[in-house]
């Protein structure tokens, strides 16, 4: 029985032209021009064909190790550091820690070959419906998603917390803190240290959360955008921001597994962590066109204190005092005049905690009473057991005239 060798359809295309050349039909240099090869290597091909017939056209190494191929002992001690330690990592990422704290150069793509011929993962990215895509904006601070990622993302270590993200859409610079949940402190309180650090963006980019949008009238962090002049634009799928939604999913890989490296286990760790190392990386290894113009405008000279707070209306009472979360404030005569009866006075509570009150732009003094304020001016009156309005009264028992 002969030798059976398997030939792709070019090394087919290239034996018939050879054997048409060896056969006088071509000359040589049709050949050359047909095949697209080099001189030298066709006379080397037409040669090989002479001497071993068909077999010649086929590549030296069919069946054998590329001579540039990895040595088997390094796979092995790679594919046994998976096993041992990275056992839910994914390619890209094992190819970096295998790099960054074993000193192994292997590329992810050549690692993911070596892990599916193991069986080691099988795992294939599940086909989205296309979308179209939404250029980026031209400048850095033009317009900023925001999200937050509610994950377990000490892996048990400690209580299951949300991660709230800054992207800027030309960028893809970003910003994170972790947090309780995210509610409208929080959310305060990171926009804060935002413009703190880069300034008031022109615009964000938000998800339809009760924190963000309320139908018919602004939510405190809302108001708190109107009055720094950033533009909302609320996203009417998640797929509308996708380049934090793209983050999330990354950092969930990749941020879990970093926080396990160092041991954070507290919402305090992990931001002490974000700060010091992860973010500073992160950017340096996804963010792009860092040379595009900066449009954040300048906080200076802007009241952050008495805008990233909670506001709130309330009216005046007849004995200068006002209601507030069932408990009573008298507003007291000071360097500002004090409001009319029914007039309504702006209460301002702080991120820190302080309460302010406002009439007109003009801070009122107040103070919090321990009890309801007694109605001055009205005396309490028994009603007398022969008074007409008692006697007429006792004609009646249960509905029924006596």
């Amino acid at each position: 029985m002969g030798t059976i060798f398997q030939m792709s359809q070019r090394e087919i295309d290239r034996l018939s032209i050879i054997k048409r050349v060896i056969s006088g039909e071509l000359s040589s240099t049709e050949g050359i021009e047909l095949l697209s090869i080099s001189r030298r290597q066709f006379f080397r091909m037409k040669s090989r064909v002479i001497e071993e017939g068909s077999k010649g056209v086929i590549h030296r190494l069919r069946g054998r190790e590329s001579n540039r191929g990895y040595p088997q002992s390094l796979k092995d001690k790679v594919l046994g550091l998976y096993k041992q330690q990275y056992n839910d990592y994914g390619p890209t990422l094992f190819s970096e820690q295998l790099l960054s704290y074993h000193g192994i150069e292997v590329n992810h793509e050549t690692l993911r070959r070596w892990m599916r011929s193991k069986s080691i993962m099988t795992s294939i990215r599940k086909l989205r419906p296309h979308r179209r895509k939404r250029e980026r904006r031209t400048f850095f601070g033009e317009m900023v998603q925001f999200d937050g990622s509610d994950h377990d993302w000490f892996e048990g270590r400690g209580a299951r917390c949300t991660l709230l993200l800054f992207v800027d859409d030309a960028t893809s610079r970003v910003y994170m803190k972790f947090a309780r949940s995210e509610n409208t402190y929080d959310v305060l309180s990171i926009l804060w240290e935002y413009i703190l650090l880069y300034g008031i963006p022109r615009s964000l980019y938000l998800d339809r959360g009760s924190v963000y949008y309320s139908e018919g009238k602004l939510t405190d962090f809302g108001r708190a955008c109107k009055e720094l002049r950033i533009d909302v634009i609320y996203a009417r799928s998640p797929q509308a921001k996708g380049r934090v939604e793209r983050n999330n999913r990354t950092l969930q890989d990749r941020l879990v597994k970093a926080l396990r490296t160092v041991g954070a286990s507290t919402i305090e760790q992990g931001n002490r962590y974000l700060r010091d190392s992860f973010i500073s990386t992160y950017n340096g290894k996804f963010a792009s066109n860092s040379e595009v113009p900066d449009v954040h405008r300048s906080p200076v000279g802007i009241d952050l204190v008495n805008i990233l707070c909670y506001k709130t209306t309330r009216q005046v009472r007849n004995d200068n005092t006002i209601n507030l979360r069932g408990g009573y404030i008298q507003l007291l005569l000071g360097k500002s005049p004090l409001p009319r009866v029914k007039q309504e006075v702006m209460i301002s509570s702080w991120l820190n905690g302080e309460m302010h009150i406002y009439f007109n732009g003009q801070e009122l003094d107040y103070k919090e009473l321990s009890r309801k304020p007694e109605k001055k001016g009205y005396t309490n009156r028994s009603v007398a057991k022969d008074h007409p309005w008692r006697r007429q009264n006792n004609r009646f028992k249960g509905g029924q005239k006596i």
